[in-house]
């Protein structure tokens, strides 16, 4: 196996028996990000001779058997987003005034102390309003399984990182579905964990972030870290050592599970046939393996998708309005006419668009009380054109595809993505597994479990030759 394909627990291995060093595996990461950024455009700030520096000081631990953990020495992504100390975050956007960040974000700096090489940040869309890799700042993010796709948004480029071999670790953000969508379009493994268990600054409603990697047990193994506690976030749970090592239940966690079998949303476009197909297999999987699987009737209102969007219209809205009109005018054109479109609205239309989120929240929890998990598709459809900004590039219905996703950011239920097959095509489906409020270790330990009965995977794209 080439060393960009390695895992992180794979390389903890080769690196405790001195088999393999950091600085020779951050080389082989960097190289292969190289044959494929010129037609990926999954990085920004790709930095090649301080991600070797990193590595350097993480072999000379090693060599002194005293490394910072499990994760010293392993390759890391982080969104554009997820500030680092000294750099700009943009945003995606352009109009992003660019200034050095005085301190790592809470999720970087855990992982900084854990001894990760940072081999690059990831591009997102302006503001990461958009599920596409389309961006007035960053060039436009493609899908390794097909370079005419999208990877998804809004961690567009740490969704095509993981697919694409950029090393084993990234970490993206998820108020909508950010991570779950570009995980299932890119056929990676996404997880949204409870609001609150990785601290985040800044925090905000159903904001969280999360791992991206290639397989459940790289994401426990970022959860290790990332669950440590942080006072910046005043959103954040109260710290609890779980006991992430146990997301291998095997199969046996399956047995007599009571799972949502959910495949209509309720609102939104409908999902097509390969998905159905995709993730009712799936379904059919997991109740040969014991697992009671019972359908779920829609409980996602087209006015719960529709006020959520006006709400985060009008932040925007009064967001650009705050901009000096020259800022103004490098904001990507499909953003500013979805903000645009807010202007006229009421205090009273304003205040029924922010009731939806109580609303979502409160029909979430219950329509998934009586179950112990819920399955779903990610995403009604497979990933769509990469110059796309939406599936249906109409600014006036932005997010008719995140039906399945956004009612566990406001339920703030732990959520992921996992590949359950592909379409005619060869493009990736993802299913999406949700728990209950703060089951996080429940919800990798279905996954993995599903990982060890899902169908044959396809291999990893491999970069363009030509």
């Amino acid at each position: 196996m080439a060393l960009h394909d390695l895992s992180a627990h794979a390389l903890n291995q080769a690196y405790g028996s001195g088999e393999l060093s950091p600085v020779e595996v951050t080389q082989a990461v960097l190289e292969h990000m190289a044959r494929w950024e010129p037609q990926l455009c999954a990085a920004y700030l790709l930095r090649p001779d301080e991600a070797l520096t990193q590595a350097r000081a993480s072999e000379a631990r090693w060599r002194r058997k005293a490394p910072l953990g499990p994760l010293d020495g392993v390759p890391l992504t982080l969104k554009d987003n997820i500030a680092t100390e000294g750099d700009p975050s943009p945003l995606g956007t352009a109009a992003s005034v660019l200034f050095a960040a005085p301190a790592d974000a809470p999720p970087a700096a855990r992982l900084r102390a854990a001894g990760t090489v940072l081999v690059s940040k990831t591009t997102m869309p302006d503001y990461g309003m958009l599920s596409s890799g389309l961006s007035s700042f960053h060039k436009l993010a493609r899908n390794p399984w097909d370079l005419r796709k999208t990877p998804g948004g809004s961690s567009a480029g740490a969704g095509a990182a993981a697919a694409a071999g950029y090393g084993p670790l990234h970490l993206g953000t998820d108020i909508g579905g950010s991570i779950r969508l570009p995980a299932g379009w890119c056929g990676v493994f996404g997880f949204k964990p409870s609001l609150g268990r990785i601290p985040i600054d800044p925090p905000y409603t159903g904001r969280v972030a999360g791992p991206m990697t290639r397989s459940v047990a790289d994401a426990a193994a970022m959860m290790q870290v990332l669950s440590l506690p942080d006072a910046r976030d005043s959103m954040s749970l109260p710290y609890q050592p779980i006991a992430w090592d146990d997301f291998d239940a095997g199969t046996d966690k399956l047995k007599g599970l009571r799972i949502g079998l959910w495949l209509d949303a309720g609102c939104g476009l409908p999902v097509e046939s390969a998905v159905r197909a995709a993730v009712q297999r799936a379904a059919d999987l997991l109740g040969q393996a014991g697992a009671v699987v019972e359908p779920m009737a829609p409980f996602m209102t087209q006015d719960m998708l529709d006020g959520m969007d006006h709400f985060w219209r009008m932040r925007s809205c009064v967001d650009l309005a705050a901009m000096p009109p020259a800022r103004q005018a490098l904001v990507l054109p499909y953003i500013r006419q979805w903000a645009d479109s807010a202007a006229g609205m009421s205090g009273e239309a304003v205040f029924r668009a922010q009731h939806q989120f109580h609303l979502t929240r409160l029909t979430t929890v219950q329509a998934c009380s009586t179950f112990d998990y819920v399955i779903s598709p990610t995403s009604s459809m497979p990933a769509f054109a990469a110059e796309l900004p939406s599936p249906t590039n109409d600014p006036l219905r932005p997010l008719e595809h995140i039906g399945f996703t956004v009612p566990f950011n406001m339920s703030e239920q732990p959520a992921a993505s996992i590949n359950c097959g592909y379409t005619p095509e060869g493009l990736p489906i993802g299913l999406q597994i949700a728990g209950q409020r703060f089951d996080d270790l429940g919800v990798l330990q279905v996954a993995r479990a599903f990982e060890l009965i899902r169908d044959a995977q396809r291999p990893w794209p491999e970069p363009p030759t030509s």
